[in-house]
């Protein structure tokens, strides 16, 4: 019997939100993150939306999601100075905490990611040729790392806070960092030590890398393009087999693409999302092929599954299913 085709399921949230932020947690829990200090939840599948509301956070866009279980999760939000927020909870939404509220008016944060529930890292965009680098250790504090353990950025070097997967992790110390200058940092010990490596994605205004993700310590993709140009896909993905030293150009995206996210317990199969479409690959970015449906800015596949959610604009989420 043939397998079915991935398709996608609309799903109802009853919010007018763009959605940014997602995370999937299990085929039945997953949370989702956006404008208007929205910050959405759902415990049967995506069936029901439920409103886990920060307080005072009406103004804030939370562009990234990280969670842990139907209680536990965290939330980015992004902006200049004190809109640059990290917000942590332990009660599936009933309370949050302000773990991190930027009082530097330069640090714009991009993104985070989670090694465990208790060990985490965030990006800000680079101040004075210096890259800006958080990490907590217990879940609870965040501290800058020390500018002289990284390498110097670029002039205005930063991320695009577009779906909250410009950071990626893998196991218990490894994390990539993707930038405009479609550069990648890498730490191999949890950040006390970093290197950088440029890959050849197309960088400009508008331009450069959106999404990073690693299936291994070895193996990952990076994604890209232009959104202003959502139709055009030129030079905007690459593929590393040596833990990101050295990149590749990897061809056949069908357009600018926001999100990229290895395939759980698949061998080398991965799907790009953007605004406009989405395609898989079944060989590690070797070749592409369209995957039909909506666009959207961000997506996550549960752990353990193949199953995942998409979010994006006027506050859609779609579940994908069907994914081999």
């Amino acid at each position: 019997m043939l397998a079915a085709a991935p398709a996608w399921t609309p799903q109802l949230t009853g919010v007018n939100a763009r959605l940014r932020g997602v995370s999937a947690v299990s085929d039945r829990i997953a949370w989702a993150s956006g404008t208007a200090g929205t910050v959405l939840r759902t415990t049967d599948g995506g069936d029901n939306w439920k409103q886990m509301p920060v307080p005072d956070a009406a103004k804030l866009d939370f562009r990234d999601i990280d969670a842990f279980s139907d209680k536990v999760a965290y939330t980015l939000s992004i902006g200049n100075g004190e809109l640059s927020r990290i917000y942590k909870t332990t009660d599936g939404g009933s309370s949050w905490t302000a773990q991190f509220t930027n009082t530097d008016p330069k640090v714009f944060l991009d993104a985070m990611a989670f090694w465990s529930e208790d060990r985490g890292i965030a990006y800000s965009d680079s101040i004075d040729g210096q890259f800006v680098i958080f990490r907590t250790t217990d879940g609870r504090m965040w501290q800058r790392i020390a500018a002289d353990a990284l390498p110097p950025a670029l002039p205005g070097e930063g991320a695009y806070a577009a779906s909250g997967t410009n950071v990626a992790v893998y196991g218990k110390n490894d994390v990539w960092i993707a930038t405009t200058a479609s550069r990648v940092l890498h730490s191999a010990d949890g950040g006390n030590t970093w290197s950088i490596a440029q890959t050849p994605i197309a960088t400009s205004a508008a331009a450069g890398i959106f999404s990073i993700s690693f299936r291994d310590a070895l193996h990952g993709i990076a994604v890209g393009g232009d959104y202003q140009k959502e139709l055009e896909a030129s030079d905007n993905a690459a593929v590393t087999s040596d833990g990101g030293k050295t990149w590749t150009p990897s061809k056949g995206l069908t357009g600018y693409r926001s999100v990229v996210a290895y395939i759980p317990r698949s061998k080398s199969s991965w799907l790009a999302v953007g605004p406009r479409g989405a395609d898989l690959t079944h060989d590690d970015g070797k070749t592409w092929s369209p995957l039909g449906g909506a666009g959207f800015d961000t997506f996550s596949f549960a752990p353990r599954g193949k199953i995942g959610w998409g979010a994006g604009a006027r506050g859609s989420i779609g579940r994908l299913d069907g994914v081999q």
